[in-house]
């Protein structure tokens, strides 16, 4: 079973994924591994990723393991969302300027104002902060504009989420609110068990923080070299970075 991140793992922001790391993934499905995207992207930013790496079947987790699709039907077989309310009305506190958004589960996107990056895929609805927290949700991204990450973290020291888990951004003042003690290591623990695979024949690769209970779960975990120090230390070994198809490179050292 081999877990994979996408962003800055697979492919760099805004570069398709390379021929190398296309023809490694699809080497691996072919002798027999269970290949699982794992990423914070939503279903809907997934599934070019899946259709880029030639995926037509098995499992895929996205929203930092909120959402499991069954690949085959590119459709999710499981959502774990949780109450959006609380955390914004206490972010919101302690950053009065912060945009929020909700993952609109193979919809889109409602969001209190626009952020960086552009539009994502599916539906964009600005909404208000009551609508924003007026339903359940797999992911809650927060974005201060006027802030740094070495801002926010001293900040973020006080904030207690009781429903809910975080983890910050690689780069910038960003932040990710999921539902309590999901992450990619806990969706990939309950699918290992339903595919009755030993732990000892896991990999994960991976680079962001986010990746962090991926790489402590996997039987064997590898860093891209672009991972941030703190995430390098976690993983068994380092590769190359995703510019020079570092994923690729462990990948064909069995496939």
């Amino acid at each position: 079973m081999i877990a994979l991140d996408v962003d800055g793992t697979l492919l760099d922001a805004g570069v398709p994924v390379s021929e190398r790391v296309v023809a490694a993934v699809r080497a691996a499905v072919a002798q027999g591994a269970h290949v699982v995207v794992t990423t914070g992207r939503s279903l809907l930013a997934t599934r070019p990723v899946l259709a880029e790496l030639g995926l037509v079947d098995g499992h895929a987790l996205c929203s930092n393991g909120a959402v499991h699709i069954d690949v085959r039907r590119s459709a999710p077989v499981a959502v774990h969302a949780f109450d959006p309310a609380p955390a914004v009305a206490t972010l919101r506190d302690l950053f009065p300027e912060m945009v929020f958004a909700v993952e609109k589960v193979g919809v889109g996107t409602w969001a209190t104002g626009a952020s960086p990056g552009g539009y994502p895929i599916g539906d964009y609805l600005l909404v208000d902060h009551d609508a924003l927290g007026s339903e359940p949700t797999p992911r809650l991204n927060c974005w201060w504009p006027d802030g740094s990450l070495e801002e926010m973290l001293p900040l973020l020291e006080s904030w207690e989420s009781p429903e809910s888990s975080w983890v910050h951004g690689d780069l910038g003042p960003w932040l990710t609110v999921s539902p309590r003690g999901v992450s990619k290591g806990w969706a990939l623990e309950r699918l290992r068990r339903a595919l009755d695979i030993p732990r000892a024949e896991t990999l994960a690769i991976g680079d962001g923080y986010n990746d962090r209970e991926m790489l402590t779960w996997a039987g064997h975990s590898v860093a891209m070299a672009n991972a941030p120090a703190e995430i390098q230390d976690l993983a068994d070994e380092i590769t190359t970075d995703v510019t020079t198809d570092g994923a690729a490179r462990i990948l064909e050292r069995w496939f």
